[in-house]
This record gives structure tokens, sequence and C-alpha cells, in this order.
């Protein structure tokens, strides 16, 4: 197992190095696959008694069936305000985007999100060379 210091020792080495590793004069500058995105969701406006009564159950059904069908990694609620944020399990925004919408909120317009497309850390590239540069996928 890895020990604390270890992660803290290569966190503290490629975190400088991860915004310089990734422009277009860079090496490391190939572009990784999105693997997952993140959903930052916020009402829109505050919901009254009918609109909740009306809308979440099927909201909380729908997103429950999101999760079972593994398009949801993960899940949270917003602690600075009403809203949610997910971990998807898409491989672009435009797929997020069109499932969230097809949401109860999304659908009557009470939920937006800020949708941010990740990837792998490019940087560790770094560690697969001898010579610091990129070496050619597996």
């Amino acid at each position: 197992m890895i020990s604390f210091h270890r992660v803290f020792l290569l966190a503290s080495v490629l975190l400088p190095v991860a915004g310089a590793a990734q422009t277009a004069a860079s090496p490391l500058a190939t572009p990784v696959p999105t693997t997952k995105v993140l959903a930052i969701g916020r009402l829109t406006v505050a919901l009254t008694p009918e609109q909740r009564r009306d809308t979440m159950p099927e909201e909380v059904s729908d997103t429950v069936k999101l999760y079972l069908a593994g398009k949801i990694d993960q899940w949270y609620t917003r602690q600075d305000q009403m809203g949610v944020v997910f971990v998807l399990n898409v491989q672009s925004v435009e797929e997020a985007r069109a499932l969230l919408g097809r949401l109860p909120l999304g659908q009557a317009k009470l939920m937006e999100f800020d949708l941010i497309p990740l990837g792998p850390l490019n940087p560790l590239r770094i560690l697969l060379s001898k010579s610091g540069t990129e070496t050619k996928n597996p």
C-alpha cells in the first residue's frame, strides 16, 4: 500500500506541472478522452410546495434509474445552495446535457447544470518515460 507521504510527494511533484504540461507547446499536450462529466446543478427558482409535490417523486425515480443504468457514478447534495452534484459516466458534455435535460426538473427548466468534462490526469505520462517525454500508448 502506498503511504500518505509517497502520495503527497507525487502530488506535490505533478500538480505544479499539470497546467504547463498540457499547453500546446508541451509533448504532454496529447488529448485525453473524456471519461466522466461533473454536473453541478442548481435550482433556477425556489420550488413551491405544489412543484415539490408534483415533480420530486418522478425526479427521484428517474434519477435512481440513471444510477441503476450506470450513468450516475456518484451523487451529492450541495451544501452552499439547493441543488445536486453528479459524477456522470458519459463521454461528452452533450450526452450529459441530454440525460439531465430529460429529468423532470430539467424539462420544467427548474434546474440548470454546469457541465465539466473530466479525463485522465495527463501529466502522469511523465512517469511512463525515461527521459520525461511522452511515450506512445500501449
